[in-house]
């Protein structure tokens, strides 16, 4: 089957059309293509249908449409298997078939890698296969309100697919075909001014120089007009290339195609001017030692001019090596370079791009350019003025000479543009922070993406320095010392002068010193040189938004940030702060990494930390400083409190919870936490860190929060360490501040954890405690909670009548405060109270309470647990049959949130059903999954319950199901001091042992034998 939502929505099996006439068909379709593999909500298809405005009937009609459109693909093209429900909705299954959405992203990121390998032809087709694919307007006939943002952001994407392809186009030298790309999304989009800008260069350079300033009077027409601003610097720096008419067509040499000639004016040198025959620049000398970096070395070896006689063989004319301050990029190309020397018969240039004090450190290309031409032995009076006329005097300078050009320390690719050789023997070789991307459109330019060296490369380095002896002698504190240096070759080599220069210091003596944050950045960086002195050259030259971004990020004691995180800090839309950052990525300041969802994760070298945290401390006023952290904790807690609200609804928010003054859009926090667990997955190291932070600089109520905020969370996932941690360190700040209530609260966490541990007892005393405090404050809803806990606690001990009482002590306080959630878990806790004191109706009833409150409440997860009790009561009750079918809804319930533990219970009620009603085998399948999910999360107690199940549905089918196994579930039973269960495991064991192992027995015994008391 083919599905195609890139304009009007088309359905085909085997190149036949199929007619769905349905507008609510066509919407619920259309919501499943767009996320194929992923479950989507019955909620949000009904938003997509009714426009947010659903009928009560809205879940049945949706039943209808997935009905109706699962017969159309039955009989019209033989598919019975695409669309399957899944709670809380529906997925679709496209393996097999073609979505042509799926093909847009697929093959944008094609086009995208193939522009960052250096393959233009690939690139292009790629891109051209992508815009193919959308024949008009996206979802055009799609009636459904919801589903607009996603047509806007298929749109969004498809304009800058132009936008790249047009570049990429232009790069190759077909001028007009950009223009033609690009015209029609600038006339439809005024405002988007990198379009534009595009759009002016493709014009000069076709030589329609009028059209090109005609292009940018109207963008500034059109900024001033709608928007009040001035046009910016893209478009500004375009039109200066314009009217200056600069040669900018040396962008990408030698690659210019017929649709557009080269202007030869250009191209000659003046034949007044001899052409020398030496280079009288010295290249400087390498680093020594140097090791490693084998991989890239042979890189390298493309530059080698092809050899006499050859007229095949991979080379390149460019290479350029790019990574981060102190990487070890100009090591590699010097060392490089005079391993080379050889090839290279006519010299080897250098230039220091990077020196401030040199010819080209952040200075115009023609400064560069004069000093390259003096040292190829052009007197200074006969270099010309015109910046155009040196860049061919410099090309022609460079013809047909077998001659290598260092270009160190480049800050972008328009500095290196004129220096670049072109067509001929030469070669560049040039070292960067900046990614340079538009060197992936020439056809002979490789791009070394430089990393930290490994830690074996690390300590050869170490050793070839100061003596093997030495790192033998010393070897944790080598490795320390490497760890500590970030594995940054410079940072290395300087530690390394050190203690070459002074033997008194031992290596263990250099880590102590290196681990002292504070001297961190100055012991490597002695003088004006080290580490301080190349990420300067980096910071320094950032915008100065993104500089402040890198400041104040510093000041967040977090392992990584996400893409969002200048919405506090700066005030920034999320979209301007994904900007800045991948600047900061752009400038190697910043590492970024894949995090879960595809999104992205950035964070520091700990080196670059330290750089940072100094330049905020000098330019940015504590009180600047102090409302950042405020500002980022205050978000932080807003979509925490979302993502919980996503599983509990209400759940057990903190009433007084507070709102950012800054929040993050509620568009973003919706997208952040549409999968509350994964989101969760993904922050959870950051969280835990900025709990500890909030509590070392005195927010102790945002720490609390934070912590108990996290809760859940660490309970699906059995984070059990992480939970005690933070709330242990919630619970020193709290009561060093004298917070009663935040004491409680941390206090009620870790009664909480306690009880998920087993530790009944330590539960009991910690809760009584949490109940103290909250007594003395106006927290009716956590003093429920306590509450409810206790009376778990008097439950598993076997004191019935107190855990109903404190039960319906809390179910008083819940509705008083009005949570939902805790009522409807407390309802659930009643109902097991009332099936273990001899009344599983009565449970049954409860349950059916607890599953009504929980839908009102809005809470997925306190619905899946009421059905669990639900099926628990069912079974007391003697009703497998119903339980069965309940257990299946609370697997798909806990599957679908990534509940592991909640699966595993599902899944060990649904055996307890299946034994019950004499099917072993399907009984033993369900519990033997439902054991390993146990032992994944480390759940002691549940899996000797599996266990014992187990041994019911061996004894059901005619086997022993007594001896090794069930005596290790009576030894956790009573290590766990679960005298309950120890005392059902010993009936069960002892009738089995007493019972001939030949025959069956019957379910209904066994059943007997684990339901008394």
């Amino acid at each position: 089957m083919a599905f195609q939502v890139l304009g009007p929505l088309k359905v085909s099996a085997d190149g036949r059309p199929l007619l769905l006439r349905s507008a609510r068909q066509r919407a619920v379709l259309v919501l499943l293509l767009l996320t194929p593999g992923r479950p989507v909500s019955v909620e949000a298809l009904a938003e997509a249908v009714w426009h947010g405005d659903p009928p009560a009937t809205a879940r049945n009609q949706i039943a209808i449409c997935v009905s109706a459109l699962r017969k159309t693909f039955r009989d019209e093209a033989g598919v019975d298997d695409l669309i399957e429900t899944l709670l809380p909705g529906y997925v679709l299954h496209s393996e097999g078939h073609y979505v042509d959405v799926a093909d847009l992203y697929e093959s944008a990121a094609a086009a995208r890698a193939a522009v960052e390998a250096g393959n233009a032809a690939e690139a292009a087709a790629r891109f051209e296969h992508a815009l193919a694919l959308c024949s008009g307007p996206v979802l055009d006939g799609v009636d459904g309100g919801a589903l607009s943002g996603t047509a806007g952001r298929i749109t969004e994407l498809r304009t800058n697919l132009i936008e790249e392809y047009a570049t990429l186009r232009l790069g190759q030298g077909h001028y007009r075909s950009a223009v033609e790309c690009l015209a029609p999304v600038v006339a439809e989009h005024p405002l988007r001014e990198n379009a534009r800008a595009i759009l002016m260069r493709a014009y000069h350079l076709s030589g329609r120089r009028s059209e090109a300033l005609d292009c940018y009077r109207e963008g500034r027409r059109v900024l001033v007009a709608e928007l009040g601003v001035e046009p910016g610097p893209e478009l500004r720096e375009a039109h200066r290339e314009v009217l200056e008419d600069d040669g900018w067509t040396a962008a990408v040499p030698g690659a210019v195609t017929p649709d557009a000639a080269p202007d030869t004016a250009h191209d000659a040198a003046p034949t007044s001017v001899p052409v020398p025959v030496a280079v009288r620049r010295r290249m400087p000398l390498p680093p020594e030692p140097f090791v490693g970096r084998e991989a890239e070395l042979r890189l390298l070896e493309r530059l080698v001019p092809m050899a006499p006689g050859r007229t095949s063989g991979a080379t390149a004319g460019v290479v350029a090596i790019r990574g981060p301050a102190g990487v070890g990029k100009s090591a590699l190309a010097l060392h490089w370079a005079d391993r080379a020397a050889e090839h290279f018969p006519d010299g080897r240039l250098y230039l220091d791009l990077g020196d401030p004090r040199g010819p080209g450190g952040h200075g115009p290309a023609e400064a560069a350019l004069e000093q390259a031409l003096r040292a190829l032995g052009i007197p200074g009076t006969s270099v010309p003025a015109d910046p155009v006329d040196r860049a061919a005097l410099y090309h022609a300078a460079l013809d047909g000479r077998r001659l290598l050009v260092v270009l160190d320390d480049a800050r972008s690719l328009e500095q290196i543009r004129p220096l670049l050789p072109g067509r001929g023997p030469a070669r560049a070789l040039v070292t960067s922070r900046d990614p340079l991307h538009g060197l992936a459109g020439t056809a002979d330019a490789v791009r070394v993406d430089l990393d930290v060296m490994s830690r074996a490369e690390c300590l050869d380095l170490l050793a070839a320095t100061i003596g093997e002896h030495r790192v033998a002698a010393e070897p944790d504190a080598a490795e320390r010392l490497v760890d500590l240096c970030d594995r940054l070759p410079l940072a290395l080599r300087v530690i390394a002068t050190r203690l070459l220069s002074d033997h008194r210091w031992s290596l263990r003596q250099m880590a102590a010193r290196v681990e002292d944050r504070r001297e961190r950045v100055s012991t490597l960086s002695p003088g004006e040189s080290g580490v301080r002195s190349s990420v300067w050259l980096g910071y320094r030259a950032l915008p100065m938004r993104a500089a402040r971004l890198y400041r104040q990020l510093s000041m967040l004691d977090v392992p990584d940030f996400p893409s969002w995180i200048g919405v506090p800090v700066l005030g920034v839309t999320p979209e301007a702060s994904e900007r800045l950052l991948h600047q900061l990525v752009g400038a190697r300041l910043l590492d970024v990494r894949p995090a879960h969802g595809g999104t992205n994760r950035f964070r520091f070298q700990e080196v670059m930390r330290r750089f940072a945290r100094e330049r905020c401390l000098a330019e940015d006023d504590e009180q600047e400083r102090e409302q950042t952290l405020e500002r980022v904790l205050n978000a932080v807690l807003s979509v925490v409190y979302a993502a919980q609200e996503q599983l509990y609804g209400r759940g057990e928010t903190p009433h007084s919870c507070p709102q950012s003054p800054e929040p993050v859009p509620g568009e973003t926090v919706s997208e952040l936490v549409a999968d509350p667990i994964e989101w969760f997955e993904g922050e959870r190291e950051a969280l835990g860190a900025l709990v500890v932070q909030a509590v070392r600089e005195g927010r102790t109520k945002r720490a609390w929060l934070l912590a108990v905020g996290m809760v859940p969370f660490y309970e699906i996932r059995n984070y059990l360490e992480d939970w005690r941690r933070t709330a242990e360190c919630a619970l020193e700040g709290a009561r060093r501040a004298g917070d009663t209530r935040g004491a409680g609260t941390m206090l009620r966490s870790l009664g909480t954890l306690a009880i998920y541990q087993r530790r009944y007892e330590e539960a009991r005393e910690r809760l009584l405690t949490a109940l103290s405090y909250l007594e003395r404050s106006d927290d009716t809803q956590g003093r429920a909670i306590v509450r409810r806990n206790l009376a778990v606690c008097a439950r598993f001990y076997g004191d019935l009548t107190e855990a109903a009482r404190y039960c319906e002590e809390s179910l008083t306080l819940f509705r008083r405060s009005g949570d939902n959630s805790g009522l409807s878990h407390a309802l659930g806790l009643l109902a097991q109270i009332e099936i273990e004191q001899g009344d599983p109706e009565r449970g049954v009833e409860l349950s059916n309470q607890a599953i009504q409150v929980s839908y009102e409440a809005g809470s997925l997860r306190s619905r899946t647990q009421n059905l669990y009790r639900l099926a628990e009561a069912l079974l007391g009750a003697g009703r497998p049959v119903q339980a069965e079918r309940v257990c299946h809804d609370v697997v798909g319930l806990a599957r679908g949130q990534g509940d592991r533990l909640g699966e595993a219970h599902g899944l060990c009620a649904l055996g307890e059903a299946q034994w019950r009603q004499h099917r072993p085998h399907k009984a033993r399948a369900s519990l033997l999954l439902a054991l390993r999910l146990a032992e994944e999360v480390g759940d002691r107690f549940l899996q000797a319950r599996i266990v014992t199940h187990l041994a019911c549905a061996d004894a059901v089918r005619g086997g022993t199901g007594a001896g090794e196994p069930l005596d290790w579930a009576l030894e956790e039973f009573r290590t766990l001091n679960a005298p309950l269960w120890e005392r059902r495991v010993g009936r069960l064991r002892e009738a089995l042992e007493s019972h001939d192992a030949v025959h069956p027995i019957e379910g209904a015994f066994l059943a007997c034998l684990l339901a008394d008391r």
